[in-house]
């Protein structure tokens, strides 16, 4: 297939697990790829396995909590590679934690990188999109749809990611721009990591309703999902919202 051929594509989070699974599909199917990460060696790694399978990629540092860093990094992906056509939001961070516990910092971290953040890609990208038409697709999770014990912050993020979404598509559905959103449950990637580690205290039992008799997803299989919605052969859809989780959410 070659559904992004003569496309620009920005992934934000490309350097691993679903981002990097997205970057290399869209690639894949004939896209230039601006591969976007806090970490830069993670972008620069992916974007040469892009370039080692005869795709088109270029690596860029991102904060995507700092609007001055998103800016810089869509303008240099706009200057490296052309007008961008679409964009995927991955990037994200979480953690368990007893709510009546959590430090500040870490909910206001959490908040910032998976609503602000995609918030902040989606306005540097638009403009591009507005010359032109586009497509973007935000990454939530099954916890922006019911929900999850120690998961305050993570889950209020998630669920502000799927508004955005129907609140983005909405105002731009006229102009040329469909916006839709993916909702993965567990997926098998380095993310997993960050919610091992469990609250004192806390019951574990109550987190059985997040786990698929299907196991986790790979991040490849979401990636394909992305890859559909934010095709052509996805046209008649905006402002949706797409499970992916193994029927949690049934």
């Amino acid at each position: 297939m070659s559904r992004f051929q003569g496309r620009v594509c920005i992934v934000s989070g490309g350097g691993s697990g679903l981002g990097r699974a997205t970057a290399l599909r869209l690639a894949a199917e004939g896209g230039s790829v601006a591969v976007l990460d806090l970490a830069l060696e993670s972008a620069q790694r992916v974007a040469r396995e892009v370039e080692a399978a005869g795709g088109r990629a270029h690596p860029y540092q991102v904060d995507v909590a700092d609007p001055a860093s998103v800016r810089a990094a869509v303008d240099a992906a706009a200057r490296d590679l052309g007008r961008p056509q679409v964009l995927v939001s991955c990037a994200g961070t979480g953690c368990f934690a007893n709510s009546h516990e959590m430090p500040f910092e870490d909910w206001k971290r959490i908040i910032d990188v998976n609503l602000t953040g995609t918030f902040l890609v989606a306005q540097a990208v638009l403009p591009h999109l507005l010359d032109g038409g586009g497509s973007i697709v935000t990454v939530a999770s099954n916890a922006g749809l019911m929900g999850i014990a120690y998961s305050a912050a993570y889950c209020a993020s998630k669920g502000g990611v799927v508004n955005l979404t129907r609140a983005l598509s909405d105002e731009y559905v006229k102009r040329g721009v469909r916006v839709n959103c993916v909702a993965p449950g567990g997926m098998a990637t380095p993310f997993q990591n960050a919610f091992r580690n469990m609250p004192q205290g806390a019951d574990l039992s109550s987190l059985g309703k997040i786990r698929s008799p299907l196991g986790m997803a790979e991040p490849e299989e979401v990636a394909a999902l992305i890859a559909f919605v934010a095709s052509d052969e996805g046209r008649y859809m905006t402002g949706a919202i797409v499970s992916i989780d193994g029927g949690i959410t049934t």
